[in-house]
């Protein structure tokens, strides 16, 4: 199990520092780079121009500045915001609670509902609810994300006025209730998609584990068929989503960026949008090695599970 772990933890590390590379040449190379910012800058001459980069080290060669970038990341120095002149982790810290609030909710809204439509479609192969399911998830992966925001806030905000268009609470009133409110339309939308994918994986699972030899032969015992289904079917069918909820994990931060931009929502996505339109590259490059993290993390935690249930991993 340890070198499983320890074998989990290099791969990790390799991925992140490719992420980190690929992000950091892309940024610096793009048209006007990091010093587009401060281009915009009413009465901003060439000379000082000059004077600001060599005054940040971005007059130096690119690999030069990688490493020293590299070097301070690790000492916990994740740079300085050039719109608001703050920490990077500051500002990232600021929009993380939001970000999660959405992404874990949705996320459970997926599980549990996603989980009982693949459960009760195999169970019911064929039948009304199965292809009604089916339509419906590929309906689900062919419409984008801020389509299914707009028309929900056309429809339950400006029609029916039963929810706010946006926005994580209403200025003044940060109770409970209202946070739960705001919270109810994009974390809908943004499970819709994951909803989709999951019921067909769970699907699927659930009729490779029906057919079976030992859930055959607890039918022939005379069991229960609900007892034959929540013990021996389902314990088994959830194996390798497990697995699935780890490589979940880009696909609800792609949305999530698409979804707090369409509600407003003051998450981690819109900071990164906001912040890739002021040319803030500094809180660009560590939103994106904390998402990378993130995810690699999920990833790992994901694996560690599986192989905890499953002997055949650890031991393999």
């Amino acid at each position: 199990m340890l070198s499983y772990l320890l074998n989990r933890l290099w791969q990790s590390l390799i991925l992140l520092v490719l992420v980190s590379i690929i992000g950091f040449a892309v940024l610096n190379l793009a048209p006007g780079g990091p010093l587009s910012q401060f281009a915009l800058t009413p009465g901003m001459t060439r000379e000082a121009l000059d004077r600001i980069a060599e005054q940040m080290g971005l007059n130096r060669p690119l690999p030069i500045q990688y490493l020293g970038w590299a070097w301070r990341l690790l000492q916990g120095d994740w740079g300085t915001s050039y719109r608001d002149q703050r920490p990077v982790l500051e500002i990232i810290s600021g929009h993380l609670f939001a970000t999660l609030l959405l992404m874990g909710s949705s996320t459970l809204i997926s599980i549990l509902v996603g989980t009982w439509i693949g459960i009760k479609g195999a169970t019911k192969r064929y039948s009304l609810f199965d292809y009604t399911a089916t339509i419906g998830a590929m309906v689900a992966l062919s419409i984008p994300t801020f389509w299914f925001g707009l028309v929900a806030i056309y429809v339950f905000a400006l029609k029916l006025k039963w929810l706010p268009a946006g926005s994580m609470y209403t200025i003044g009133d940060q109770s409970f209730s209202d946070y739960a409110i705001h919270l109810i339309m994009p974390s809908l939308v943004l499970a819709l998609v994951n909803i989709a994918v999951w019921s067909r994986y769970m699907r699927t699972a659930t009729l490779d584990v029906i057919n079976q030899d030992f859930v055959r032969t607890a039918r022939a015992k005379g069991l229960a068929p609900r007892r034959v289904l929540m013990k021996h079917v389902v314990g088994n069918a959830l194996l390798p989503m497990i697995t699935l909820a780890g490589l979940q994990l880009p696909t609800i931060l792609g949305g999530a960026l698409v979804t707090e931009t369409v509600f407003t929502w003051p998450g981690m996505g819109r900071l990164f949008l906001d912040s890739l339109g002021y040319h803030d590259y500094p809180v660009v490059m560590g939103l994106l090695m904390f998402s990378a993290i993130l995810v690699l993390a999920g990833s790992l935690i994901a694996d560690l599970l599986v192989a905890l249930v499953d002997p055949r991993i650890r031991l393999g």
